[in-house]
């Protein structure tokens, strides 16, 4: 019989590994040079690799022409809510320009945008594509969302393996700060 510790211990080692593996992949990998088919590509790597870590689905979201809102741009596994409001934890990362930790996003209430009930945690990470200078009115163009059915499933290792991935996908994560951990304030 194992224990909780073990438990825990086990299941960050299986998260260290799988990001070894995230990065290993995108290594061995040319991703195409059009951007949706780029972001596709990236998906796909990253949720077989992420899956069996507890990551129930991943995607990107592009904020619209008019800068108020954001539009799904690739996933993977399922369905996503698409358009969605600057005001869920999304356009939270887009529009700090930071990370957003969220380890039980019950605690959002209205902040959150609940597009499947069962996920309980949520990384986000924003980002620029390539060769793509910020906005006026948003420092990122693009954000990464990662959820898991998972309570505290998401950590600032997983920021740092995310952000390298992104760059070894040929985008620009953008950093503005540490990342942001749990409920948000307007003040950061």
């Amino acid at each position: 019989m194992t224990s909780s510790a073990e438990e825990s211990a086990n299941a960050r080692d299986t998260i260290r590994a799988a990001g070894v593996a995230l990065l290993s992949t995108l290594d061995r990998t040319t991703l195409p040079e059009s951007l949706d088919d780029r972001l596709d590509a990236f998906c796909e790597i990253a949720f077989a690799v992420l899956a069996p870590t507890g990551v129930c689905w991943l995607g990107f979201y592009r904020v619209t022409d008019d800068g108020e809102a954001m539009t799904l741009a690739a996933c993977r596994d399922r369905p996503a809510c698409s358009p969605i409001g600057l005001h869920g934890v999304c356009g939270q990362s887009l529009r700090s320009g930071r990370t957003r930790i969220v380890p039980d996003v019950l605690e959002l209430g209205d902040a959150y945008v609940a597009c499947d009930p069962r996920d309980r945690s949520e990384i986000v990470v924003p980002l620029l594509p390539p060769g793509e200078p910020p906005r006026s009115d948003h420092p990122a163009t693009l954000v990464l969302d990662l959820d898991s059915t998972e309570v505290g499933r998401f950590s600032d290792d997983d920021d740092e393996v995310l952000r390298e991935a992104l760059q070894r996908a040929g985008l620009s994560p953008v950093i503005r700060g540490p990342a942001l951990l749990g409920p948000w304030t307007e003040s950061g």
